[in-house]
């Protein structure tokens, strides 16, 4: 089994990238989303460690947003309880694809926190940065200090960028993506 780790800044379209490829897809984000709504063992780790922020289960968007606005210390909190679990999704993804030729880890911390493997096959997702703020500010709930608090947590682009073996330039059009994909499962077939 081919892995490849999607690379890129918040909101350059990673998630995008990775549908195209047409292979299965792990998407932390969305499992994130999935703990805070159906995962109640995640809720009360929360809730013990946070338990100004989180009272009521689901946990909701808007009290993460909260705890991580009000110190930046609880994002690293918040990270290292969710982490957890979304590493276990992951390795389930992982098992249940194994006979599959290629999956796709689209995974925002894959190098912080050091889920990819040496072998894995790494691209890097380059937007243009106006691009990148005109996309996230039409997202709900999308709020610049959050965004400053995750921009820490991570590795610098240039470095994540000369990590990665291919880099795909998104323009934010289906043609461009869909072309440069072709390419590498080209070179990696």
């Amino acid at each position: 089994m081919i892995r490849i780790g999607i690379l890129g800044d918040i909101g350059s379209g990673k998630s995008f990238v990775a549908q195209n490829f047409g292979f299965p897809v792990f998407n932390a984000d969305l499992e994130v989303g999935k703990l805070y709504r159906k995962n109640k063992k995640v809720f009360i780790k929360l809730k013990k460690k946070l338990p100004k922020y989180f009272q009521k289960f689901p946990v909701s968007k808007n009290d993460v947003s909260k705890a991580i606005l009000d110190n930046k210390k609880n994002l690293n909190k918040i990270v290292k309880i969710v982490h957890v679990e979304v590493r276990k999704k992951m390795n389930i993804f992982l098992t249940k694809n194994k006979r599959k030729k290629i999956v796709i880890l689209d995974i925002p911390l894959l190098l912080e926190n050091k889920i990819n493997h040496r072998k894995d096959i790494l691209i890097f997702v380059q937007s243009k940065r106006e691009q990148i703020f005109k996309r996230l500010k039409k997202r709900e709930n999308f709020n610049n200090k959050i965004f400053d608090n995750f921009k820490k947590i991570q590795l610098p682009l240039d470095y994540k960028k000369k990590k990665a073996h291919f880099i795909i330039k998104n323009n934010f059009t289906k043609k461009s993506v869909k072309d440069s994909v072709k390419k590498i499962l080209k070179e990696i077939l």
